[in-house]
């Protein structure tokens, strides 16, 4: 996998738009399921990519280190043999003095040619280290991006439980509604008001036979005086 196809990947991932998916998605709760699966796969192989990419600039950057410090160190010789070929050459020693020269001059040889190196690695030096830096970037934005993936689907599956339980209880409500004339509860009241009104009725009814019972015995008192009173008439004529 190259560098450029790890970073639009990265960058692609890490600039979807979570909301926009879940409007054109039939079931959100498992389409945030792949994606959270999904983005857990490309992290952690955005991690290695990345791991690896940082790994290479970092051989770079100590072979850059390692050329910087070798054109001092034949910078250092060549100036040291220049110096002896000076003082052979001030003593007589020309002879000598010729082979510090040539010493020097290979020295300088050696400085330039790991100069040339270290100034070439400088470029790629730059441009991986801009690769990382997005590459990092891109990676936190994904870690950002799976968080909130994970908190929306968490946040759906509370908001699907809670609509259920709504659901149920209304439901439920509905099926002993006490105003549906259908439902058990009302054919119980009606049959309670048909007692009801049966028993006002029996009270009614044996109420009504007692007066009447009384009011024949009223009757029959008065037809004894009746008789009483006739008879006396009668008694009292004969004497």
């Amino acid at each position: 996998m190259s560098k450029q196809t790890i970073l639009g990947r990265v960058t692609q991932l890490a600039k979807a738009n979570i909301n926009a998916l879940l409007d054109q998605a039939e079931d959100p709760q498992r389409m945030l399921d792949q994606l959270i699966r999904d983005y857990t796969n490309n992290i952690s192989e955005a991690e290695q990519a990345v791991a690896t990419t940082i790994g290479n600039l970092r051989m770079l950057e100590a072979d850059h280190e390692e050329d910087v410090e070798a054109a001092a160190e034949w910078g250092d010789k060549a100036l040291a043999a220049s110096r002896k070929a000076d003082e052979l050459r001030t003593g007589g020693s020309t002879a000598d003095a010729d082979k510090f020269d040539n010493l020097a001059k290979v020295a300088l040889g050696r400085q330039l040619q790991s100069e040339k190196e270290a100034k070439t690695a400088e470029p790629t030096i730059a441009a991986q280290t801009e690769v990382v830096d997005k590459l990092k970037s891109g990676l936190e934005s994904m870690k950002n991006k799976l968080t909130e993936l994970t908190a929306k689907r968490d946040e759906l599956v509370a908001r699907a439980k809670t609509a259920q339980a709504q659901n149920t209880m209304l439901d439920a409500v509905k099926n002993i509604d006490v105003m549906d004339p259908t439902s058990d509860l009302a054919r119980f009241e009606d049959k309670v008001r048909r007692e009801e009104a049966r028993a006002l009725g029996r009270e009614e009814l044996a109420a009504s036979s007692l007066d009447a019972q009384f009011e024949a015995l009223d009757d029959l008192g008065k037809s004894a005086e009746i008789e009483a009173r006739l008879a006396a008439l009668k008694s009292g004529r004969s004497a």
